[in-house]
């Protein structure tokens, strides 16, 4: 039973429109799912992923309009990473958002050993994008193609998320002592002060399957607001391991939702000792199960419980137009 990398990432957007427009048309991602927060029907659930919606590519967004900034600190998912193949893609990307105006880091740094470039959405979301030179670990997704970026730079998926804590113990123990993952190395902090950033590993390892851990004694908690992390979802391949992680939760006593029916993935929640929210996502049965590959995303998908709610969910939707 392991863990095989990072499933999704959840974010939270105030502006589902202007979110779409800088997802796909200047990362150049996938919509490949619009549905609704199943916990809050009123919200669109927003999903990005690769060209076939595989699990390890995907930023999902809850949409609420008014949200409040973010405030950065401890107890935070500070900064989420997407791949590309190579550190040419790099130099293709800081070009282009220098013409499109996205707010970027003019050098490309290492980080944890990999080349880099971070930049920032519109609502200040930390992002980082990181260059796999040939790296082994988890493969990389299907790029979707687009006109005005090159498939060879195409964004492939997740990479590593940095989990901001006050204190690194306890949240290094949740990590190997039940979910698994293993300790690979420390590198200094680009902010030169501040204690090493620990990196830990699942499954086939590279960066499609690491959290980094930020220990950071001096930083308040943070406030999520819009631009903010809501949780990090990790990969389980199958029903039968899911249902083996549920009993290995509650062997160790540790809180969680218990088992919650997405429809499109099975999944686990509970907070670490420092707060931060996980998720274990099963790989099975993916976007395509109700809607065909070629068209994802393009209408309102409802998963079956609450279709015979279309009508009035429909009605206390905003309405949204994705162009």
């Amino acid at each position: 039973m392991q863990l095989l990398g990072l499933h999704h990432v959840s974010i939270l957007t105030g502006k589902a429109e202007k979110n779409y427009e800088f997802y796909t048309k200047i990362l150049g991602m996938r919509l490949v799912k619009k549905t609704v927060n199943q916990d809050n029907t009123q919200s669109y659930h927003l999903f990005y992923a690769d060209a076939e919606g595989t699990p390890g590519t995907e930023v999902t967004f809850f949409d609420i309009p008014g949200l409040g900034s973010s405030y950065r600190g401890t107890t935070d998912i500070s900064t989420v990473s997407l791949r590309v193949k190579t550190t040419d893609s790099l130099l293709f990307w800081r070009e282009r958002f220098k013409q499109l105006g996205v707010q970027h880091d003019a050098v490309i740094q290492k980080r944890a050993g990999r080349d880099s470039l971070a930049f920032r959405d519109f609502e200040g979301t930390r992002l980082i994008l990181v260059a796999d030179n040939g790296e082994d670990g988890v493969r990389a997704g299907i790029p979707w193609k687009r006109e005005d970026i090159p498939v060879e730079h195409a964004i492939v998926g997740l990479g590593p998320v940095t989990l901001t804590v006050s204190i690194p113990e306890p949240t290094i123990g949740i990590l190997t002592e039940v979910m698994g993952f293993r300790y690979v190395n420390s590198y200094p902090s680009l902010e030169g002060e501040y204690p090493d950033l620990m990196v830990y590993a699942t499954g086939e390892g590279g960066s499609g399957a690491e959290v980094h851990i930020e220990p950071r004694p001096d930083l308040p908690r943070a406030r999520i607001g819009r631009g903010g992390v809501h949780h990090v979802a990790f990969r389980v391949p199958n029903e039968v391991e899911y249902n083996q992680w549920a009993e290995r939760l509650k062997e160790n006593r540790i809180a969680s939702s218990g088992k919650v029916e997405r429809f499109y993935f099975k999944a686990l929640y509970f907070r670490e000792p420092n707060g931060i929210l996980f998720e274990l996502s099963t790989d099975t049965p993916g976007f395509a199960t109700d809607e065909p590959l070629d068209t994802m995303g393009q209408k309102l998908a409802l998963p079956p419980f609450l279709e015979p709610k279309r009508q009035e969910i429909e009605a206390n939707l905003r309405p949204l137009e994705l162009n």
